[in-house]
């Protein structure tokens, strides 16, 4: 199947501040077709646990949407190859005010993969300790603690649809709380 497809060309139409758009130009099953794809260099995301098991939430203005999400705390990496687990334990602290000495891995996630190379690793923190959110200047984000089982309630009745949400407090779910 891969040898049906082969990239002619590539070129980058658009630059921003997160992402690079680009025209890739194929051959597919012998046809040319011009296809979008979008260049992310990464991001990582952790689900905190707070003591006795609440999850801590953020909730926030997500332009794209044009309303606030509901979402687990998560950022872009600073550079294309700063290690995820560095990204994740600064965005814990940035966005919720707790930091950590200990994340364990998730899992990984790629978003959007028809036109779109963004992965996420996602971590959980435990044994959150008190600081203070380091937002950048246009961030707004409250802080909300939610049981597992509410969280859960949310995905199954359609009201939370961030990708990265859904995957981790369902694997969450599943490895060590409401699955089991």
């Amino acid at each position: 199947m891969a040898d049906s497809v082969i990239r002619l060309k590539r070129q980058l139409r658009y630059q921003g501040t997160i992402l690079k758009i680009y025209e890739d130009t194929v051959l597919a099953n012998g046809h040319e077709a011009h296809w979008d794809f979008i260049h992310h260099d990464g991001a990582a995301a952790v689900l905190p646990v707070a003591d006795g098991g609440k999850i801590l939430m953020v909730r926030q203005y997500r332009n794209a949407l044009d309303r606030e999400t509901l979402e687990i705390p998560a950022g872009k990496l600073d550079a294309p190859d700063e290690p995820k687990i560095q990204c994740a334990f600064r965005e814990l602290e940035e966005e919720t005010g707790y930091r950590t000495e200990h994340m364990e891995y998730l899992m990984s996630v790629n978003t959007t993969v028809a036109f779109c190379d963004e992965a996420i690793d996602i971590f959980v923190a435990r044994d959150l300790i008190p600081s203070h959110q380091h937002l950048d200047e246009d961030e707004v984000i409250d802080v909300e603690a939610w049981e597992l089982k509410d969280l859960l309630d949310l995905i199954y009745s359609g009201k939370m649809t961030d990708a990265k949400t859904v995957a981790a407090i369902t694997a969450y779910a599943v490895k060590y709380g409401e699955g089991k």
